[in-house]
């Protein structure tokens, strides 16, 4: 079985640092890009991977590269980061796709359970559906 990967999307290097180093304690791999832009440029998550896009960056939103990869077919888990929620872009988030949004800064506790949750979810068997 081939890891999965967390893909860690934000231009504050702070934050990315942070979050390498709670994955990786956890023994998860980890890549991460300091914008969207870079990001939809350079990467191809696996449907198992999970995506933590931040919100607002410069150029592309997280929003923007959430609409993106669900345009090009991705089903990875994406967990939306914002520092500034809204209900307007809570409802967005979710109606472009995504599988979690939570609040800046973040509780670990909460991050480390929405990834391990949307990794389980992920990995789970497609279920046959009835003739």
């Amino acid at each position: 079985m081939t890891p999965v990967t967390i893909f860690i999307v934000d231009d504050d290097v702070a934050v990315r640092d942070s979050l390498k180093f709670l994955f990786e304690s956890e023994g998860l791999d980890t890549e991460d890009f300091a914008s969207g832009t870079e990001f939809v440029g350079h990467s191809r998550p696996a449907a198992d991977d999970c995506i933590i896009l931040d919100v607002q960056m410069p150029g592309m939103s997280g929003i923007d590269v959430l609409s993106r990869l669900r345009r090009e077919g991705s089903v990875s888990p994406v967990i939306v980061a914002t520092s500034m929620p809204s209900s307007a872009m809570t409802k967005r988030a979710y109606s472009e796709g995504a599988f979690r949004v939570l609040d800046k800064p973040f509780d670990s506790d909460a991050l480390l359970g929405a990834v391990h949750e949307a990794l389980h979810l992920a990995h789970r068997p497609a279920t046959a559906e009835a003739v």
